[in-house]
């Protein structure tokens, strides 16, 4: 099966032209059996999106043959991005699946039309 990919979810912060923080996040569960809940956690988590401060969008993705689940997550700064990732939901959903795979992530500044890609996401 292929990856697939979430629509576009709006953050409340616009793109406009200037350098946004792209952040890709890439979870890889050690069992099939924990995707199902890692998925649905990572959904409830987007619906808090609009009114997420500096959030200017987010893609969500899953690869099930490879067991991998992640983020395309787009920010006004690393400011805003920090902010979330101390946000109680995301917390608790990190410490909910620590131990349950392996996290990546990374993030760059960027003024490319192509988020995705810039993101260095999985095609």
């Amino acid at each position: 099966m292929k990856m697939m990919r979430s629509r576009w979810i709006a953050g409340p912060h616009p793109r406009g032209d200037a350098p946004v923080l792209v952040s890709r996040t890439d979870f890889q569960l050690h069992r099939l059996a924990d995707l199902p809940r890692a998925a649905l956690a990572g959904w409830r988590l987007a619906r808090l999106w609009p009114g997420l401060d500096g959030a200017v969008g987010l893609w969500l993705w899953c690869d099930l043959a490879e067991r991998r689940i992640g983020s395309v997550s787009v920010w006004r700064d690393e400011s805003a991005l920090r902010g979330f990732v101390r946000l109680a939901a995301h917390v608790r959903i990190m410490r909910a699946y620590r131990g349950r795979g392996t996290l990546t992530s990374a993030s760059v500044l960027t003024s490319r039309a192509d988020l995705w890609t810039a993101a260095g996401a999985p095609a």
